[in-house]
């Protein structure tokens, strides 16, 4: 059956008519992304989007190693206070602008200075950026930052054209023009992102779609319906109850990885308005709220097999991974405990939560279990765009949102849990943490490293600003025309050596 909801967007796609011979790519997204700013975005599809549109200094392999793209070779200095790289020649952006070191300093620069922007975290350690050649530019710490080639391999490498954003400014995002294999043709809300190869691509001749159009399509049941039907030739997120559908589907591939990152549950702990209720107050209560959650049944339930129970920032398979604090098993009585410990018979709680199915189901699952410990939760389901918002500024209780995961631990943990880190949402505080975490980016060491992340680990179990859940494999549906696509950790779509066959 033709799922109807799309025509208006098929039929506004027409104004942008290909040559008889071009190929388009129609892919569906879980959510609609967020602000086209590598500088100023949050959401997992907008980096998705940027894999096509923005290209980094440097990007991850599908082994999760640290490979060239737009830097095509590095060196740290003795101390780890300087790294130097050598950039790509003859590279243009969109819409023409040469990319130089002057492009990069103006780049990182602004991620760094901008109000806006949520990579100041990220570059923390970053004192100056400066151009030392035509393609040579050296990053000068404030101290060593065993991180930060990690973090140049996501949004805070992504180059964008300074002559374009400096004239757009902050509605740079309505309109983005970086250096990537697609540039941008025209975004309508919720509805539709459309991009076209960019014919002076320095890697032209491995990019084999001319034309690219990303659609959100938040039900996973209509996502699929219309890759059946032809609208679609990718979907990203695939339902894992139609996992097995789709393996004996003979017009569609499957393909899986488990990810880097965490399905998370925030608690408000800061000193908000919405933060002064029971959990955001009492550590007790959201030790009891974590410990009535079945995390092996709950993944089963929702995810069919396919993700792996936790309670970490790094899933038990991770080497970074603190085996001295397993996953808890549920444990009922301990949690109706602490709930009378704390003072209470029964808790009230509002937890805000992103309203596509398999996430909905998943706070279902953990209502109903929480429930019997002494917790009434109400769920309020919004956008996921919204659910950012909101969080960031703090106007919830409770919050359930996912993190896809980076390829080094410190970019699932640091951004999120020091005390001023941009993506700080439950408003969490404590020195001790910071001064851990921030060591464990100097440690050139790697058993030092992990060292750090354990006592931290230890810290945060006892304070839970964050209770895990479980860490989700990345799934994939596409028709059987498409072909060359490789399965990644980091969950990205990266279309070099993709086709579509007529």
């Amino acid at each position: 059956m033709r799922i109807t909801r799309f025509l208006p967007a098929l039929v506004a796609g027409a104004l942008f008519a290909l040559p008889a011979a071009a190929t388009e790519l129609k892919i569906g997204l879980q959510d609609d992304a967020d602000i086209l700013d590598p500088a100023q975005s949050q959401t997992f599809v907008g980096r998705i989007v940027y894999t096509a549109l923005c290209d980094k200094l440097v990007d991850v392999s599908p082994d999760l190693q640290i490979v060239p793209q737009l830097a095509t070779e590095w060196h740290w200095s003795d101390d780890g206070k300087e790294l130097s790289m050598k950039l790509r020649e003859g590279v243009k952006f969109h819409d023409g602008t040469p990319f130089n070191a002057e492009a990069v300093v103006y780049d990182i620069t602004r991620s760094m200075t901008l109000p806006e922007s949520k990579r100041k975290s990220e570059l923390k350690s970053v004192e100056k950026v400066e151009a030392t050649g035509e393609y040579e530019v050296k990053f000068t710490l404030k101290g060593p930052d065993v991180t930060l080639l990690a973090s140049l391999s996501d949004r805070a490498g992504m180059m964008i054209s300074p002559t374009a954003a400096k004239e757009m400014g902050l509605d740079f995002g309505n309109k983005p023009v970086c250096s990537g294999p697609f540039k941008f043709v025209e975004r309508v809300q919720q509805s539709r992102i459309v991009l076209e190869k960019f014919q002076d691509y320095w890697n032209k001749d491995n990019i084999f779609i001319d034309k690219l159009t990303y659609m959100p399509i938040p039900d996973t049941t209509v996502r699929l319906a219309n890759l059946r039907a032809g609208d679609l030739d990718m979907i990203e997120r695939l339902a894992a109850s139609d996992a097995a559908a789709v393996k004996s589907d003979p017009g569609l591939s499957y393909e899986s990885v488990v990810g880097t990152g965490w399905l998370g549950i925030y608690f408000n702990v800061g000193d908000s308005a919405q933060a002064d209720n029971p959990l955001g107050k009492d550590k007790r209560l959201r030790q009891a709220f974590s410990l009535a959650i079945d995390r092996e049944a709950a993944n089963q339930i929702v995810y069919e097999g396919t993700s792996v129970a936790g309670n970490q920032p790094f899933s038990p398979q991770s080497p970074w991974y603190d085996k001295d604090i397993p996953v808890p098993a549920r444990d009922i009585e301990k949690a109706k405990a602490l709930v009378k410990e704390a003072g209470f018979d029964r808790v009230p709680v509002e937890l805000i939560v992103t309203n596509n199915p398999v996430s909905m189901q998943m706070m279902q699952v953990v209502q109903s279990m929480v429930a019997e410990a002494g917790f009434d939760v109400s769920l309020k389901a919004t956008e996921f765009t919204t659910l950012l918002d909101e969080m960031e500024a703090g106007n919830y209780q409770v919050g359930r949102s996912d993190w896809s995961g980076r390829a080094d631990p410190d970019g699932n943990i640091h951004q999120f849990l020091t005390c001023k880190a941009a993506l700080n949402q439950s408003k969490y505080c404590n020195p001790e943490v910071d001064k851990l975490l921030n060591e464990a980016r100097q440690a050139p060491d790697t058993a030092v490293r992990k060292q750090k992340y354990d006592a931290a680990a230890a810290i945060l179990q006892d304070d839970l600003p964050m209770t895990y859940i479980g860490h989700q494999s990345w799934i994939w549906a596409l028709n059987k025309k498409v072909s060359g696509f490789v399965a990644s950790p980091d969950g990205m779509i990266r279309l070099a050596g993709v086709k579509k066959a007529d």
